[in-house]
């Protein structure tokens, strides 16, 4: 069989040379991709300042766009009604929702991380004060508003001179994901 041929063989190379790297000659070599700078108008993006225009031209073209708010007088009128202050349950049982898997956000902290703080009565109440104030107050702090911004290559494309060749991953503050998970349950029901 094929597999015992191939395991003698690693098994020789191995115990003989004590060096697993002699392996290598194995593996398929892969080409290295070939790199151009990037394009945007036609222009060569070197500058750190030009990739950063290119990227917001991109993924904010809505940015200026004109919004008919008419569209808004067709949607009928709520009564409006008191918001209630958040509760442990509720804390707890949108972390549990949450993978502990997942990556960290901008802030560096993972899920799995909140999920041990909201175990605890004292940390999640300080959570509950400190989301409960900015409702109340009607303001959302600009540390919330910070993010990681990632740029990964997508794969197997001919060049990478275009903006189109990358996807761009925003990592956001966990406690702020944790407090719009709620507010969103919250709005859904």
């Amino acid at each position: 069989m094929k597999w015992s041929f191939f395991y003698e063989k690693i098994q020789e190379i191995i115990s003989r040379n004590k060096r697993p790297l002699d392996l290598m000659n194995w593996v398929k070599k892969c080409k290295l991709l070939a790199i151009k700078a990037l394009q945007f108008n036609w222009q060569l993006c070197i500058k750190l300042e030009d990739i950063w225009q290119a990227l917001h031209h991109m993924f904010n073209l809505a940015q200026n766009w004109q919004i008919n708010l008419w569209i808004l007088d067709k949607v009928p009128a709520k009564p409006i009604s008191k918001w209630l202050t958040f509760s442990k349950a509720e804390f707890r049982d949108a972390i549990k929702k949450c993978s502990s898997l997942s990556m960290f956000g901008s802030d560096h902290i993972l899920w799995h991380h909140l999920k041990i703080l909201t175990a605890d009565d004292k940390c999640v109440t300080n959570f509950i004060n400190i989301a409960n104030r900015y409702i109340n107050l009607g303001y959302w702090p600009l540390y919330f508003k910070m993010f990681l911004l990632v740029i990964i290559l997508k794969l197997n494309k001919v060049a990478y001179n275009s903006l189109k060749a990358f996807w761009l991953i925003v990592l956001l503050n966990m406690l702020e994901k944790l407090i719009k998970k709620i507010i969103s349950e919250r709005l859904q029901v």
